[in-house]
């Protein structure tokens, strides 16, 4: 918002400069954008009167007048201005004189005539204002005076740039309040004589959209002046303010808009058909604006009607239809109160966004319609003349917003702010902002003035209070926290480090619904109890899962129907099991779920081209155990699942715990699911595995290490983790290294057998191990392995 800064100092008048006065505003809130100046720097000009007017000898364009400035003999100017006449008031700029641009003013001759100044346009003393010729000043205007001073060009512009929530501001009697509240001064608004109604001219007034417009003002003024000028002053305040001057009417309407910041609009009361209907637009009404556009008014967007037809949209835009003209003799003035969200997003989706709209928008006071009705009949009463009827309100009070109440605590206060305020100026600077403030105990109960749609809550009175005691006022004290080492369990595993694992992997992180297709999950979990939603999203939403499974099965066939032939996935989240013995009737679980499927790599000339397998997902979940440090403490065990494939499943477990399965999907859920070709998946509680085992530190040992191979038979069911536990147990402290690397089946070892081969590194911290301490430990081996599973040496 643009405005002057001497029309300021007539509400309020600071004894600060005007940079001073800029920062007080923009430390406030209300960010001034920039300052500009009313008019450039010039001297020398005054108020002069055309006493006679003539043409030149020589020159059809140019005209020889004499001019009185007031002293004791006329002065001849040569002026080549078309609206040059006599008896006009204008800005000489004396012999001497100096104009913008350093231009100075000399005796010249022009064609022959003596010229001993010069008729100044707006544009040649640096004003921004469009005139086809020099300025035409007041009659009333003082001969002699400077026009500096006469037009109060030591003027300037300021341009504050307002956030949504400051709407009271959108006006002088807002921006003029602000500044009497940080310079603890005294406002004094604009006063006038009452608009008394001397004619009676009553016009019906029908709210339909009670809510929409809780209060509409109507006033009808007749036998008007449309052709009135409007004063000088009131044109230079509105344009300081950035509105061009159009006629009197609109520029009173738009002189209070500036003023109080409330909008009004002003019919031609004989284009008007019966009565006034404030209601919502049909959807196929036309209406052609004050701009001529034509539009159609939505259905949900409010309008002023009269009994025919929509002559305006409401808080936005006037109809040209009823438009004052230079014909107008008699018009309407409207005065309301629209709610911001009637009027709010409607202007800018029919592209028309306007002043009036852009206070509705943000909210006007309520209470303010009668007293700006009556200031606005005023003026033009003052200036068009007229007789001007009553005011016809009507009014939806329960509908009109009224002043929020809230509790403000001086422990919240100084808590927020860091810094104690006094409880006087606490309370003082509440009264000046027009609170009303009741002190209880240590809280102050606060009544918000009307026109501050912005309190709702605590925090807003503490803004208000810091704003205006003063940021800079607040001391700069660091914030003091002591340091203190985080609460953590160095043996708990970061989730996020095994979502880094998995991803580093080539896997994509999925987030499925935990509630599933009941008819699906049966087919996972054929036997076992599961929850139905009461008030399910869908039928195919409404089971609780009972394990990741569903979901990320689910979520490959879903992928490989949109041609993504190589998928792998993980999930960690909740799974909800039945419970009876619990509480909630519920055991609720964070697993972690993985599938593959597809290719083993991306297709690459190097590399060939095969499918995934149980070991692919199996070497990735022991990627991911490997987190832990206690890889020894899991185990794989045949067994099965109604999910998994026969033969291709195994128990994951801890401590011989069972905490999950892996396996490959039984070829029964392939065509439900819609999987196409071998998918391999694996499912495990996270609380299992996001436990790592400490690292403790051993003596590194100087002497030498000795590697024994050895290859030995035992029976196809036999396991190797069991051969390789034995193993372990036997060799105690010297065994420091263990690998199976080869597993045979096939000539040379006996149908339903399998040759191990297994490779151990001993040791010892102490001293060099002798040939026969690596064979005692090796016999020690053999001979377990012969009692405990009946293995022998291959040969």
């Amino acid at each position: 918002m643009k405005f002057s800064e001497s029309w300021l100092r007539e509400w309020v008048n600071p004894s600060v400069s005007r940079d001073e006065l800029s920062h007080q505003i923009t430390m406030a809130g209300l960010e001034v954008d920039g300052i500009d100046l009313v008019a450039a720097a010039f001297s020398g000009v005054i108020v002069g009167e055309v006493v006679e007017c003539g043409q030149h000898p020589d020159a059809d364009k140019l005209r020889v007048t004499k001019i009185n400035v007031g002293s004791d003999e006329l002065i001849d100017i040569v002026c080549g201005a078309p609206n040059c006449r006599l008896g006009l008031k204008v800005a000489v700029a004396m012999v001497g004189a100096v104009l913008p641009g350093d231009f100075k003013i000399k005796k010249a001759k022009l064609r022959g005539q003596p010229s001993m100044g010069m008729l100044c346009s707006y544009s040649e003393l640096g004003i921004n204002i469009e005139s086809d010729g020099i300025i035409e000043l007041p009659q009333d205007a003082p001969i002699g005076q400077d026009v500096r001073q006469y037009l109060d060009l030591d003027d300037a512009i300021i341009d504050v740039d307002l956030t949504a929530n400051r709407a009271d501001c959108l006006g002088m009697a807002g921006l003029a309040r602000e500044v009497g509240v940080l310079n603890r001064q005294v406002v004094t608004e604009p006063t006038w004589k009452a608009a008394e109604a001397t004619i009676d001219a009553p016009i019906a007034i029908n709210v339909q959209a009670k809510e929409a417009c809780p209060r509409y003002l109507g006033r009808i003024v007749k036998n008007i002046n449309v052709k009135a000028a409007t004063p000088l002053w009131m044109q230079e305040k509105l344009r300081r303010s950035g509105i061009r001057s159009i006629d009197p009417i609109v520029d009173i309407t738009n002189y209070v808009l500036i003023e109080f910041g409330q909008p009004m609009h002003a019919f031609d009361l004989n284009t008007l058909n019966g009565a006034i209907n404030v209601r919502l637009g049909d959807g196929v009404e036309k209406l052609t604006l004050l701009d001529g556009n034509e539009l159609t008014v939505p259905s949900d967007t409010l309008v002023i009607a009269d009994d025919k037809q929509a002559v305006a949209l409401a808080g936005v835009f006037g109809g040209e239809a009823t438009g004052v003209t230079d014909s107008t003799q008699d018009i309407l003035l409207e005065c309301a109160f629209f709610a911001p969200l009637a009027i709010m997003g409607k202007s800018r989706r029919l592209g028309l966004h306007t002043d009036a709209s852009h206070r509705f928008e943000r909210g006007v006071d309520p209470q303010l319609q009668h007293k700006v009705m009556d200031r606005a009949t005023r003026l033009v009463l003052d200036i068009c003349g007229g007789e001007a009827g009553q005011v016809i309100e009507a009014v939806a009070v329960e509908h009109l917003p009224a002043a929020a109440k809230i509790t403000l605590r001086r422990s919240k206060l100084d808590k927020t702010l860091g810094h104690p305020i006094p409880d006087a100026d606490v309370v003082d600077i509440l009264q000046r902002l027009g609170f009303s403030v009741e002190a209880v105990n240590d809280t102050w109960v606060v009544t918000t003035a009307t026109y501050r749609f912005d309190m709702a809550i605590e925090e807003d009175l503490i803004e208000e209070v810091a704003r205006i005691y003063g940021y800079n006022n607040i001391p700069n004290t660091a914030p003091q926290a002591a340091l203190s080492m985080s609460d953590h369990t160095e043996a708990n595993i970061p989730l996020k480090r095994v979502r880094n694992m998995l991803v580093a992997r080539g896997f994509q992180e999925a987030i499925t619904y935990s509630f599933v297709d009941p008819k699906m999950q049966a087919l996972v979990h054929p036997e076992q109890d599961t929850m139905i939603l009461p008030n399910p999203i869908s039928t195919e939403m409404s089971s609780m899962r009972l394990s990741m499974f569903t979901g990320l099965l689910s979520a490959v066939g879903y992928n490989q129907n949109r041609q993504q032939s190589r998928v792998r996935l993980f999930e960690t989240g909740l799974r909800f099991v039945p419970d009876t013995s619990s509480d909630a009737g519920v055991r609720q679980q964070a697993m972690i779920g993985a599938v593959i499927s597809g290719a083993q790599n991306d297709e690459h000339w190097s590399m060939e081209s095969k499918s995934v397998d149980f070991f692919d997902l199996k070497g990735d979940l022991e990627a991911i155990i490997g987190l832990t440090v206690a890889a020894s403490e899991f185990s794989f065990k045949a067994a099965t699942h109604p999910a998994l494939h026969p033969g291709q499943c195994a128990e994951i477990l801890r401590n011989n715990r069972v905490i999950g399965h892996i396996g490959a999907i039984h070829p029964s859920l392939e065509k439900p699911f819609g999987l196409n070709g071998k998918t391999i998946v694996f499912e495990l509680e996270l609380d299992a595995l996001l436990h790592a085992s400490l690292p403790l530190a051993q003596a590194v040992s100087k002497f030498p290490a000795n590697r024994r191979d050895i290859a030995v038979v035992v029976d196809d069911h036999i396991s190797a983790t069991d051969v390789m536990n034995l193993i372990r147990k036997v060799g105690e402290n010297q065994l420091v290294g263990l690998n199976l690397f080869d597993v045979y089946l096939g000539k040379g070892v006996e149908p339903g057998k399998k040759s191990l081969a297994i490779a151990l590194t001993l040791q010892d911290i102490t001293r060099t191990l002798e040939d026969k301490d690596i064979t005692e430990t090796m016999e020690s081996v053999l001979s377990a392995l012969k009692t405990e599973f009946n293995a022998s040496l291959r040969d």
